[in-house]
């Protein structure tokens, strides 16, 4: 029998809670010591969110899957990987459970809970590097879960490290981070007037990448179990 419910749905909230938090707080403490060197201060930043996500994944994949990620889910869904039923439980899971994690680095280190972020990222060219960012995102997941799944948390934490440095936008790739990181005005944040613009083209890449590799890999959709790494079986 599979994992109920609960516990997956607590697996994706423990992980997207601590991926915000690696987000955020090696964010703080990147700018903290970075002595106003941007470049270095998201060297850092960068550093930490691509080793902590392939440990996360490791950690939670063989419970939940490890999507962390709403795109992420819906394209499982979408690809009859999981069951619709088991989606909104996902989806809110990584909503709060990022929310959660930007709250945590705030109290880790001294600042307010919540702090709306002012940090611009307007403009059609960081929406279209969203789009290319979780397009990337979904193709390496598709590609490696499919081929090579035991790579799957190497590959997706070397890519998201990669991405942060060429795209414009440091690539989001992920609704529930980017809703959290809108709550917390530091050097990973972004305004809130800001965020539609990045969820709507998140979805549309990973959709796009999903009828790619659809079309690329004609077995996909009726091999697709698991997204990230099989969950395990009580």
């Amino acid at each position: 029998m599979n994992r109920s419910l609960p516990c997956r749905a607590v697996a994706e909230f423990t992980g997207t809670l601590f991926l915000v938090a690696t987000v955020v707080g090696s964010g703080v403490m990147a700018e903290r010591l970075a002595n106003g060197n941007v470049a270095l201060a998201l060297l850092a930043n960068t550093m930490a969110t691509g080793a902590a996500l392939a440990a996360l994944i490791f950690t939670f994949g063989g419970i939940s899957g490890a999507h962390f990620n709403p795109v992420v889910t819906v394209m499982d869904a979408f690809e009859r990987g999981l069951p619709w039923r088991d989606t909104p439980h996902y989806v809110a899971a990584q909503i709060f459970g990022g929310i959660s994690g930007a709250v945590v680095a705030h109290l880790m280190f001294g600042l307010p809970p919540i702090s709306f972020s002012q940090h611009a990222r307007s403009g059609g060219s960081q929406v279209f590097s969203e789009f290319v960012a979780t397009f990337g995102l979904m193709s390496v997941i598709w590609g490696c879960s499919r081929l090579r799944s035991n790579a799957v948390p190497f590959a997706v934490g070397a890519y998201i490290t990669a991405a942060y440095w060429f795209t414009a936008s440091t690539s989001f790739a992920n609704p529930a981070v980017t809703i959290a990181r809108s709550l917390s005005d530091t050097f990973a944040g972004i305004r809130s007037i800001d965020v539609p613009g990045f969820v709507g083209a998140q979805f549309l890449g990973a959709f796009a990448a999903t009828l790619f590799f659809r079309w690329l890999v004609p077995n996909l959709q009726a091999g697709a179990k698991e997204i990230i790494l099989p969950r395990q079986s009580e």
